[in-house]
């Protein structure tokens, strides 16, 4: 009866120290060195309503706004995956050109790939530079503004991220940047 006993304390001890104790050390230390992901990089409008998060993508497809990548699980965060399309897979084609056509892109334009690719999560927050400045004609002629105005905001966003595939590329987090065009009309 001793065994049992002295087995149950030391499992409630064991269970204490490495989920309760850890996870309050773990959860403090988030809270000192980055107390705005710790909450999930919420963006907030005027009111403190939350509006979106830095580091989840939504659905963007009225003209006046920037597009992200495609989703296959429809930006929905809780189902987070990719569409695990073969390179080779048609329906991967169709869904390319389908993108291609909606953004009435040139022939002897080069598209960059994360317009027409979805990520591994379905849910990656940024396009490349070169995807946003492929966009700013149409964003422009939707809203009236000069090209240059958009370009410039799209540059002013554009931020060299540490987790970047090239090296050197810049990336441009697309909700910010919409967030930053509805600043421009006011």
């Amino acid at each position: 009866m001793t065994d049992l006993i002295r087995t149950s304390r030391l499992t409630i001890l064991t269970i204490s120290i490495c989920v309760v104790f850890y996870s309050v050390l773990v959860l403090a230390t988030a809270s000192i060195i980055a107390p705005e992901k710790r909450f999930g990089s919420l963006i907030r409008d005027k009111t403190g309503a939350v509006i979106g998060s830095r580091l989840i993508a939504q659905g963007f497809t009225r003209e006046e706004y920037f597009w992200p990548r495609p989703s296959a699980v429809d930006y929905n965060a809780s189902a987070a995956g990719g569409s695990n399309y073969s390179p080779t897979n048609p329906e991967l084609t169709k869904v390319a050109a389908s993108i291609i056509t909606r953004l009435s892109i040139p022939d002897d334009q080069t598209v960059p790939a994360d317009l027409v690719s979805m990520s591994g999560s379905g849910l990656d927050p940024h396009i490349s530079l070169s995807a946003a400045l492929l966009q700013v004609d149409r964003v422009a002629r939707a809203r009236s503004q000069p090209r240059e105005r958009i370009e410039e905001l799209v540059r002013g966003n554009a931020r060299s991220e540490s987790s970047a595939i090239v090296v050197g590329s810049q990336l441009v987090n697309v909700l910010e940047l919409n967030i930053g065009l509805d600043a421009l009309g006011q």
